[in-house]
């Protein structure tokens, strides 16, 4: 079997014993997991290949009390994914990573491709196959409506979700936090924040679910960022509406953190509960 793209996903299809149908069908009932997951898990355990695994780069607490140090390089997080979202060195800018293309937005609405050498201190990265169906939706007034249909795709609250949504969006408001040094806490780096708003915008929205048990590793929720189709305007969503949207919702239920090794976050302070600043510092400051 031949496939030009390493990434895209390909039907399997092969006749087994029946002791491995029994032994599949047993996990699938003790585990919930669907026999595709297991099935894909265990080739790639065999086969010693990268199987999906959502990796994260530090953890939103680390940010919450300034640590904004490089840990890993761009090159390093093209390893590990395709989609997701982060941020830069000092919060230059929000990262969102699309079809393999890792770009920065910066305060002044730039954005770029960003090369294998920058750094970043935060970041949430998978590999993310289009999948056989998106789902639809027809119209949404705000971003908590949006989240709100896209609930209805998740089947449960206690594993990740990637979530890629595109489309026109009628309404568009989106933030990019300003070059801070280190040491800042981050509700006051982002109450110093550049806002940007954007009427019939074609573009992709790229982020996560997570759930609330993991709130002092990430933000809980949904967190999402925007990047327009011709790849010109983007940032970490604040508001939304749109139509004809299109939505695909993956189950992430394998989970990588990778831990700072910088002796800023070795001696940092990082027992405090960070969800209340991460609600504020995720939020507009209007």
């Amino acid at each position: 079997m031949h496939h030009d793209n390493p990434r895209a996903a390909v039907p399997l299809s092969c006749r087994i014993s029946t002791s491995l149908s029994q032994a599949l069908e047993r996990r699938r009932r003790e585990t919930g997991e669907s026999v595709g997951h297991i099935v894909r898990h265990a080739l790639a355990e065999y086969l010693q290949v990268d199987h999906a695994t959502l990796f994260q780069v530090s953890t939103a607490g680390a940010l919450v009390e300034g640590i904004y140090g490089g840990d890993v390089t761009i090159g390093l997080l093209r390893e590990h994914g395709d989609f997701g979202l982060g941020t830069f060195v000092n919060l230059d800018g929000e990262m969102v990573v699309l079809d393999g293309h890792f770009y920065q937005v910066r305060d002044d609405g730039t954005v770029s491709e960003a090369s294998d050498e920058e750094m970043s201190p935060y970041a949430m990265i998978t590999r993310f196959s289009e999948p056989n169906e998106w789902k639809s939706v027809e119209n949404c007034d705000s971003l908590a409506q949006l989240e709100a249909e896209i609930d209805a795709f998740r089947d449960s609250a206690n594993v990740f979700y990637s979530v890629h949504v595109q489309g026109m969006f009628t309404s568009m408001r989106t933030r990019t936090v300003r070059l801070t040094p280190e040491g800042v806490p981050l509700v006051e780096a982002a109450s110093n924040q550049r806002e940007f708003e954007f009427a019939n915008v074609r573009g992709s929205l790229v982020g996560f679910w997570s759930p609330s048990y993991m709130q002092s590793v990430l933000v809980a929720g949904y967190h999402l960022h925007f990047l327009s189709e011709d790849r010109t305007l983007g940032g970490h969503l604040l508001d939304c509406a749109g139509e004809d949207l299109r939505v695909a919702v993956r189950r992430e239920a394998d989970f990588r953190l990778s831990l700072p090794e910088s002796v800023s976050f070795l001696h940092a302070d990082l027992t405090r509960d960070p969800s209340e600043d991460l609600d504020r510092a995720e939020k507009s400051h209007d």
